[in-house]
């Protein structure tokens, strides 16, 4: 057994006036965004390095790093599923919980990269079965068959972080993410390309790159979960080899459903890049230039939603219901806000915000701006319905809520969002901007069902509390 701790010594400090959680909301929600852009801007930084080396070798890595994104973020359910069950044990103070919820997370992303061998070691076959030329598949094989040893500490980092989050100090995510992108951006330059005195190892020395930063980055956030006086206390690593069977079920219950509403949001936009695809060239160029400016604005939302998972956790661990309602109205003001924002913005200089990822001086550049304007000013509706269903999933996780909002964006995304897509592009004659409508009326769904069954939950909570 473990022993036994007096959890009223690092019971969370509470204030419920509005300026407090306002103020906390964003002091978690700032960092997690910093971080979720820091992260973007490694994959950008990849993309412009390895394309240097020309289209083949980008190609292949552009292949083999989506491959490896979707296995990561099906496994990184599981280490969500960590957060809120960290904030609840926080929020009440118990060391204990805390402790066997990191340690059964990290088994379980463990056991999951261990299960996902035989995908990275058969990844050209795959590829290959999905239509994909030999020579890029064997290209971006040998690309994943070093890029796999990355996921794990990938996979660990994002379990690590669940502690680190739940007490308030995401500063540290940024920190470390900031980090890793320098890293990053360095050793990527001189192993790709053969700077410093390095020989120049292409595609490989990507890879190993790859596996070097997501290392030193669960390395790093360790360190600062083992250094640290209020991190220490919880001595996740102690009895690591101790199952709590309990516990460990709880992550699968929880991160199952998480990592298959994930999988099923980022397959929709794959499919979309394909529907595009189908309509033209050029359609796919200014599709790909709205879907740019989209994923950059959505670290917005994602980082909040973070933050009402920790938030709502805490508040939810500690049984304070006023406290609940004050922090979820707050992340989702706070979010609604900077969502329309965007949207004004996307509204009023489309064609400025395009020919940022456009080389204007090409023949068909005033094609692709011509098309994609419209795209970006739908793209600024589409952030706002989408921010609300991102920070809604993230209330429910908060409240341990996964498998019913989990049903609830498979039929958003899948029968409403894609249908419609194709519908509007295709019967209806709307081109890519019925594709974009079509997920548009889909992630509003989403956002709706969502936030009704938060404040459905939220509610019977409080009749319950008699509050």
């Amino acid at each position: 057994m473990d022993a036994p701790i007096d959890v009223h010594r690092i019971a969370p400090q509470t204030d419920n006036h509005w300026g407090a959680h306002f103020r906390a909301t964003l002091a978690l929600g700032i960092p997690f965004i910093g971080a979720q852009l820091a992260q973007l801007g490694i994959n950008t930084t990849d993309v412009m390095i390895v394309g240097r080396l020309g289209a083949e070798n980008l190609a292949a890595m552009v292949l083999s790093a989506q491959f490896l994104f979707t296995i990561l973020i099906f496994g990184s359910g599981f280490a969500i599923a960590v957060i809120p069950m960290v904030a609840q044990a926080y929020g009440r103070g118990d060391v204990v919980t805390v402790r066997r919820s990191m340690r059964m997370g990290l088994w379980m992303v463990t056991v999951y990269w261990l299960v996902m061998q035989p995908a990275f070691f058969y990844a050209e076959e795959i590829l290959l079965a999905a239509g994909q030329k030999p020579e890029v598949a064997k290209l971006a094989h040998g690309y994943i068959l070093i890029g796999h040893f990355g996921v794990l500490p990938g996979l660990l980092y994002n379990v690590v972080r669940a502690l680190v989050s739940a007490i308030g100090k995401a500063a540290v995510v940024l920190n470390v993410t900031i980090a890793m992108l320098v890293m990053n951006a360095i050793f990527a330059y001189a192993l790709v390309l053969g700077h410093f005195g390095f020989p120049a190892m292409g595609l490989e020395g990507a890879a190993i790159v790859s596996v070097a930063v997501q290392t030193a980055g669960f390395f790093f956030i360790l360190a600062y979960v083992q250094m640290r006086e209020e991190t220490r206390r919880y001595e996740i690593l102690v009895r690591f080899w101790r199952p709590d069977w309990h516990a460990l079920w709880d992550v699968v219950r929880l991160g199952l459903p998480i990592s298959v509403t994930i999988l099923a949001e980022v397959s929709l936009f794959t499919v979309a890049s394909l529907l595009m695809g189908y309509i033209g060239t050029i359609e796919l160029a200014a599709h790909g230039i709205a879907l740019q400016w989209a994923s950059i604005a959505f670290m917005i939302p994602l980082g909040l939603s973070q933050a009402a998972t920790v938030r709502v956790g805490i508040a939810h661990g500690q049984g304070d219901h006023s406290a609940l309602v004050r922090a979820s109205i707050a992340v989702m003001i706070i979010a609604a806000a900077i969502s329309g924002i965007g949207g004004v913005l996307f509204a009023i200089m489309p064609e400025f915000l395009g020919s940022w990822f456009l080389d204007v001086t090409s023949p068909e550049a005033p094609q692709v701006l011509a098309y994609a304007g419209p795209l970006i000013v739908v793209a600024g509706l589409f952030q706002l319905v989408d921010g609300m269903q991102a920070v809604a999933n993230g209330l429910l996780r908060g409240l341990k809520d996964a498998r019913v909002p989990m049903i609830m964006a498979l039929i958003a995304y899948w029968p409403i969002g894609f249908f419609l897509a194709w519908f509007f592009a295709f019967p209806m004659g709307f081109g890519g901007v019925g594709i974009w409508f079509g997920f548009l009326v889909g992630l509003a769904a989403a956002a709706v069902m969502l936030c009704a069954r938060f404040y459905i939950l939220v509610r019977h909570e409080g009749k319950m509390a008699g509050a």
